[in-house]
């Protein structure tokens, strides 16, 4: 299956909250999430891009961590979302559901009369 390649710009205006639906899905680590991104469509993000993202989402107190030991390998650092962050989402993405409402209003072809 060919995976959707996005414009870079449309998915850095999303992802952050995309990423903190996913953490509020359940308590994650973040190569859990680069799967659950992908497998929600929006393709293959870095660790690069999105560990800074989690950064940002923890230093806002939208997101708590902590390391646990791996079963047979390294260790990894688990995500959870706060209430602040149940809350930011919920304020978030009523707020992108009504941006790209507004957006799409715009790029519906319209016929124009000669």
């Amino acid at each position: 299956m060919d995976e959707e390649r996005w414009p870079t710009e449309w998915l850095r205006g999303v992802l952050e909250l995309c990423v903190l639906a996913v953490v509020a899905e359940d308590e994650t680590y973040g190569y859990a999430v680069i799967q659950r991104l992908r497998a929600a469509g929006l393709g293959t993000v870095k660790g690069g891009t999105l560990y800074p993202v989690l950064a940002r989402l923890e230093t806002e107190g939208l997101l708590t961590s902590s390391w646990r030991d791996g079963d047979n390998g390294p260790g990894r650092k688990y995500y959870v979302v706060t209430p602040a962050g149940r809350a930011a989402l919920h304020d978030r993405a009523d707020g992108w559901r009504a941006f790209t409402s507004r957006a799409g209003r715009l790029l519906v072809p319209r016929t124009v009369d000669a």
